[in-house]
């Protein structure tokens, strides 16, 4: 499918269902779900509260991923004062490469350009080992502070 001209890609919702499967599997992730919210659909996963320290409200994935390969996928921790978040994309846009990733901690526009594997397993792999990372340095700062 192009995505040139006003034309905006489909949800590519096989591979949707692909990500929920595996992510249900994981023992970090508490629930994922094919949602529609604003007219798009989307898949949320969040994270049990047994990796996420209790200073933390809530932390989640937000995937969309689109039947031209193109996809957005992002990480949010909602603090009692704050988000923390970033962003792995493949999309055309204005400010970076097609392939791009908006660093925390607020996944702001300009982002970094990147180069994705384009099979989504790969690209969930990454995203799943950075969260991973992610969580240990929030527990290590638990053990710190203690």
């Amino acid at each position: 499918m192009s995505t040139g001209g006003d034309r905006i890609p489909e949800i590519d919702r096989a591979v949707l269902e692909g990500i929920r499967d595996r992510l249900r599997t994981a023992p970090q992730m508490e629930t994922a779900v094919i949602v529609v919210a604003d007219g798009q659909t989307k898949l949320e996963a969040t994270l049990t509260a047994a990796v996420t320290p209790a200073a933390i409200d809530r932390r989640f994935l937000d995937i969309r991923w689109y039947t031209n390969g193109d996809f957005r996928i992002h990480y949010q921790e909602d603090w009692p004062d704050r988000m923390w978040c970033q962003r792995w994309d493949c999309h055309p846009n204005d400010h970076n490469d097609r392939d791009h990733f908006h660093p925390p901690p607020d996944a702001a526009t300009l982002g970094e350009d990147r180069t994705w594997p384009s099979e989504f397993q790969a690209v969930l792999k990454l995203v799943v080992d950075d969260v991973r990372s992610r969580t240990e340095s929030l527990w290590q700062a638990v053990e710190d502070t203690e």
